[in-house]
């Protein structure tokens, strides 16, 4: 870096705490994925893709506390932590976006006008996972945080709900069944398009940040892990 910039704090640990495990949560989350979905093709038995279903839930209530976590420091965080610094929803948004357009090797202190963009886009997609997912793990693998309610919805004896077990027909109303799987469609199909939105998104996002690095040459892949940027020292 040249003589003009210096090291300037900008991600806190929280936020790098959080970034980190996003990204091995959703690693792991997208392969499983992707072997469930071609679970037949791949000659996964019945067993197996229980097992791959109840390893991905546990990973995504890693990921679904991580995220709720995020969302909470946004709202009571510090410095680059809140929304109105991370988030395109700044009442200046749309004069940043168009000076950026003019100068688009402008080094910014915390995101870019594209980067907040690509956050709030990512952040979405996110959330949607985490909502649908929940909602998909209570009525596939009856796991909480509505297991116990999808459960006894379809129980013909409700004070056996222990017989009722994934792939299993056993103390199952087919007719309530039948309705729960109408109910939980939605939620399927919209966590599979979401799926494929973050598998175009994540690459976007990373090709993004290596632009960016070349770009503005302020240590952006490196403050995701000590938390600085190099900066002009009018930049304070």
């Amino acid at each position: 870096m040249n003589s003009q910039s210096h090291l300037v704090f900008v991600w806190s640990r929280y936020l790098r705490l959080f970034h980190w495990l996003n990204v091995i949560t959703i690693t792991f989350l997208l392969a499983i994925g992707l072997i469930i979905f071609n679970a037949k093709a791949l000659g996964v038995s019945v067993e197996g893709k229980i097992l791959l279903k109840t390893i991905h839930v546990l990973i995504g209530y890693v990921f679904s506390a991580n995220l709720l976590f995020r969302i909470v420091l946004g709202f009571f965080g510090k410095g680059y932590e809140r929304w109105h610094k991370t988030l395109p929803f700044a009442k200046n948004f749309t004069k940043e976006l168009a000076e950026f357009k003019q100068n688009p090797h402008k080094k910014y202190k915390g995101h870019n006008p594209l980067g907040k963009l690509m956050v709030g886009a990512l952040l979405l997609a996110m959330f949607i996972q985490m909502i649908t997912g929940l909602v998909i793990a209570g009525t596939d693998i009856y796991y909480p945080p509505l297991g116990q309610y999808f459960a006894k919805s379809i129980a013909i004896d409700n004070s056996k709900l222990e017989l009722i077990k994934p792939y299993s027909k056993e103390n199952i109303d087919e007719q309530a069944y039948a309705s729960m799987r109408e109910i939980r469609q939605p939620f399927i199909t919209t966590h599979v398009y979401t799926f494929y939105t973050l598998l175009f998104l994540i690459p976007l996002h990373i090709i993004g940040v290596i632009i960016g690095e070349r770009k503005e040459r302020t240590g952006l892949v490196s403050s995701m892990i000590n938390g600085y940027k190099y900066l002009p020292k009018e930049d304070k």
